[in-house]
């Protein structure tokens, strides 16, 4: 499962990261800071910790109450901003008002250039060398390396295997037609086919718009040409394409998915409600603790039939923990880091309680379904070379939000036209700033 593991970092990454590095800022910008502070490590400290993934925060919670115990004398200060709540705005409201985090998340590419100020190098540290090294990309500037990737991720249409059998579909779908057939014949079985999370700006600006511009033939070019002003949105056949497939969705799925948030939507599909929905392996642990060893897997999510193009999955690094150069406390905080991913303890929390696909050579996943149906598909697309981009790192800063907004009135109204010109406006507001 290692030798696994090591393939799928090297043919997800290669593929998917390295396509990600455009020229444009994410909308973690960080206000101004200059400065750094040398300071010797302290015997009692408490360091605070803000961070996204709320799928993890119970058992980051527990992990806390770990390391302490271990450590007497240092404290951890936990707080989590995701879901529903923008991290990015969170982040930079927290830097604005001076409670400053010990130790934040950050996406890499261009938003390590936002943060730059803000963010120890941390290339001396001793799990450096146990990274793979296409898992270092996001955080390297020359020559060093600046935060320790979070883990590795893939999305799609997470599906219920055993409900698509109920509904006598014998071969996963890869086109469009063969999605649209799908959906018809899981609502002649009585079966609602997707849940739709459409009340969250990122389900919507962040991982389902990028289905369109990962179809892309060069994804980080057209990022930059759309940056420049060079390209738009409105009169590009694969965004056109892709609002297809976005319709699928609408016409096929729960009802008022505005108001529905990112948990009702786990929840609706995790409850046997409904047969899919567009989320990645971040959503096993939320799944398992609803409906335990759940039949799952991930399709595609295809724009048209072009079968070969479209039966990939989206993969690359989530982000990556970084530590606050100007900390009181960050020694403290690496060496908080280093025991997360070199001691027994942490290597398990990593695997078995945040069930993440891990981005070092050492931690070892002993058994397959340890992490769960869904990140083995993801693995099994990767490991095969069938994966596309993430790019939203590179969009210019706050994108993603404008995007989400722009899907949503879409959502309500169904003006297509009016959707694209939005899109594009913002795209050349933002990429002015």
């Amino acid at each position: 499962m290692r030798k696994a593991i090591a393939v799928f970092l090297t043919m997800m990454l290669l593929g998917a990261m390295l396509a990600a590095c455009g020229a444009a800022n994410n909308e973690n910008a960080a206000p101004g800071a200059t400065g750094t502070a040398t300071q010797a490590p302290v015997k009692n400290a408490t360091i605070k910790i803000f961070q996204f993934k709320v799928e993890i925060a119970e058992a980051l919670d527990k992990l806390k109450e770990a390391y302490e115990s271990e450590h007497p004398g240092i404290k951890l200060n936990i707080e989590t901003v995701g879901g529903g709540s923008d991290y990015g705005a969170a982040l930079k409201a927290k830097f604005t008002s001076g409670d400053e985090p010990d130790i934040f998340n950050n996406g890499g590419f261009n938003e390590l250039n936002t943060w730059q100020d803000r963010i120890e190098d941390v290339s001396d540290q001793p799990w450096v060398a146990d990274t793979l090294d296409v898992a270092k990309e996001p955080m390297s500037k020359d020559g060093k390396l600046f935060g320790m990737p979070m883990n590795l991720e893939g999305y799609g249409f997470i599906y219920n295997k055993d409900m698509f059998q109920k509904a006598g579909i014998t071969n996963t779908p890869k086109t469009l037609t063969e999605l649209k057939d799908a959906c018809a014949k899981l609502k002649a079985a009585g079966m609602t086919p997707f849940a739709n999370g459409y009340g969250e700006w990122w389900i919507l600006g962040i991982h389902n718009f990028n289905v369109a511009v990962a179809q892309h033939d060069n994804p980080m070019q057209w990022v930059a040409d759309r940056n420049a002003g060079k390209v738009k949105i409105a009169g590009d056949k694969i965004f056109e394409d892709w609002a297809n497939m976005l319709d699928l969705t609408l016409e096929n799925g729960n009802k008022n998915p505005l108001t529905t948030d990112y948990n009702t939507q786990v929840t609706l599909f995790a409850s046997g409600e409904t047969a899919m929905m567009q989320q990645g392996n971040w959503t096993q642990v939320q799944i398992d603790k609803i409906t335990p060893n759940m039949n799952l897997g991930v399709l595609p999510m295809p724009i048209n039939d072009d079968a070969e193009k479209n039966d990939k999955l989206f993969a690359g690094v989530p982000s990556n923990w970084v530590v606050n150069k100007n900390s009181k406390v960050k020694e403290e905080a690496k060496e908080f880091l280093n025991w997360l991913v070199t001691s027994e303890v942490g290597k398990d929390y990593i695997v078995n309680q945040f069930k993440f696909i891990p981005a070092f050579k050492s931690i070892e996943v002993k058994d397959e379904k340890t992490l769960g149906p869904i990140a083995g598909d993801v693995m099994a697309y990767s490991t095969a070379g069938k994966t596309l981009s993430w790019n939203w790192f590179n969009y210019p800063d706050g994108m993603t939000n404008e995007l989400g907004a722009a899907i949503q009135s879409y959502v309500k109204k169904r003006d297509r036209a009016s959707m694209f010109k939005e899109m594009d406006k913002q795209w050349d507001r933002l990429a002015k700033k």
